[in-house]
């Protein structure tokens, strides 16, 4: 099992490869055979991996620029191994229920590049390759929604890449300080983070290396005022594109607070929780009420995206095994329950080539399947107990909690709100009689489109009911790095901070 990581990493990005010599017809099949035996290897490092060890696992190095401490370092804890299982199940979730036929072979041929990028990412242990992985998913997601997007998709594509690199590169100025700061320390070059955890800096630098790495990640995340590019790329991008943006890439930022942010700047991160928060909450409440004046229904849903990153924020900012722990919950079941959504509004564009609620009306009388698919993934956006989005907002919230609780109800609201304009578009959409011919012809969901759909109905109630196969190898590792932010904290108020924020004990 030694180089599972690197199968994983690499597999998609050489079946890419031999996909140009595979005919158009088959390209789709193809795909979905890759994607599936990438599916595979994920579950096989999951049960082989140690879920009482908090620390890396399958760790695998090769130097790459060794006079400079740059190294291909891979490895994965409890934190990160759902994360890689769900990138490899969304992406073969949405290539089986691909229904793009505008040249299928190269949109498949560049998800299979993308999963390589975005396995890439939430593996990486040298910060210079996790910023390469982390900057190349840039480039088949920027093709899928220029080339494959609505009228509008060259305008979307160009201000996504625009808005992330940009901020992407501040962050690269970041990490090379830092690295420049490890050498001035230790008298030896690295990019390591198992090597950077080890190093405790004053709260000075702290402070400015935290701006500098939460302006790359608050803008892919996004975070208000940061945005605005995400409702515009969702509302052009294909159907595939969109489920891949919501389940996967807009994790890869929250991922890397809780990866890089808290143990390396753990005083900073005390420091800045009020800063964070405040952001979250507008998040939380802004984009709630954005989404509810929309008419578009993918638009809708991308705000109400940025509406529960705001609540994920809380979690990974309340600093605390429960918070955290419900962060990193709530990344998954938001990957799964968005993916979900981005799907079933792509079910109803494909029979009807509009998004716009006001064109639908009583689809549920011909289309019953399908409404109850789609009441049961709105239910577990809501957050609805027994479901996999109420298991990470109630920990993400409770563990807030332990920091304000007047904010944590604010932050609750999000349930509230959210339950308001998805039930309006749901019964505007699917509750009363069948008016518009158009809609009289519709067809239930069947095929492909029943097995991914289905696929992921049957993942929202399993980890609603039973959270305890996911939340107890999270638990360790969550555990393990708010230690290591205690420990390497330097001001005694910020201890004492951390260690009152964990005085409960471990999520069960």
């Amino acid at each position: 099992m030694e180089n599972i990581l690197a199968m994983l990493i690499f597999f998609p990005a050489a079946a890419a490869v031999v996909g140009f010599l595979i005919h158009k017809d088959s390209m789709r099949q193809f795909g979905v055979v890759v994607t599936v035996v990438e599916f595979v290897l994920a579950l096989l490092m999951w049960y082989h991996f140690d879920t009482d060890v908090a620390g890396m696992q399958f760790v695998q190095t090769l130097p790459l620029i060794s006079s400079y401490g740059i190294n291909y370092i891979v490895g994965v804890d409890g934190i990160s191994l759902f994360l890689v299982v769900m990138i490899t199940f969304m992406t073969m979730i949405a290539l089986i229920g691909l229904t793009e036929k505008k040249d299928e072979k190269n949109l498949v041929i560049t998800m299979l590049f993308l999963e390589m990028t975005m396995v890439g990412v939430f593996t990486s242990l040298d910060v210079i390759l996790f910023y390469i992985f982390w900057e190349l998913t840039l480039i088949p997601m920027f093709y899928i929604i220029g080339f494959w997007g609505a009228e509008k998709r060259f305008y979307a594509a160009i201000k996504f890449f625009l808005y992330t690199f940009i901020g992407s590169l501040v962050m690269l100025i970041g990490i090379l300080y830092f690295g420049y700061v490890f050498h001035e320390t230790t008298g030896v070059w690295s990019f390591s983070l198992l090597d950077w955890n080890s190093v405790v800096l004053p709260f000075d630098l702290q402070f400015w290396l935290f701006i500098a790495f939460f302006l790359g990640f608050a803008v892919k995340v996004p975070m208000f005022p940061f945005h605005t590019w995400l409702p515009l790329a969702h509302g052009q991008a294909p159907t595939i594109g969109s489920i891949i943006l919501a389940a996967v890439l807009l994790k890869m930022e929250t991922y890397g607070f809780i990866r890089f942010t808290l143990p390396l700047f753990p005083d900073a991160s005390v420091y800045f929780v009020g800063f964070m928060a405040t952001l979250g909450l507008i998040a939380i409440i802004y984009t709630a009420m954005l989404a509810y004046a929309q008419e578009d229904m993918k638009q809708m849903i991308a705000y109400s995206s940025i509406s529960h990153m705001g609540v994920i924020t809380l979690g990974v900012f309340a600093l605390n095994v429960e918070g955290i722990a419900g962060a990193v919950y709530l990344m998954i079941g938001h990957g799964i329950v968005s993916g979900a959504l981005f799907m079933s509004v792509g079910v109803l564009y494909d029979r009807r080539k509009t998004k716009m609620i006001k064109d639908f009306g009583g689809l549920a009388n011909n289309m019953p399947v399908f409404a109850v698919v789609y009441a049961v993934v709105l239910m577990a956006s809501i957050g609805l107990p027994l479901t996999i989005g109420f298991i990470g907002e109630f920990l993400s919230l409770l563990g807030f909690f332990k920091f304000s609780p007047i904010l944590t109800f604010i932050g609750a609201l999000t349930i509230v709100l959210s339950a308001v304009y998805m039930l309006a578009m749901y019964k505007r959409t699917f509750f009363g009689k069948l008016v518009k011919p158009e809609n009289k012809t519709m067809k239930d969901i069947f095929g492909r489109e029943l097995v991914a759909l289905g696929s992921l109905v049957v993942l929202i109630i399993a980890l609603g009911i039973y959270p305890k196969l996911i939340l107890d190898p999270l638990n360790t590792s969550v555990t393990h790095l708010t230690k290591v932010m205690e420990m390497k904290a330097v001001n005694e108020d910020s201890k004492e901070k951390l260690r009152a924020l964990n005085s409960i004990g471990e999520v069960k």
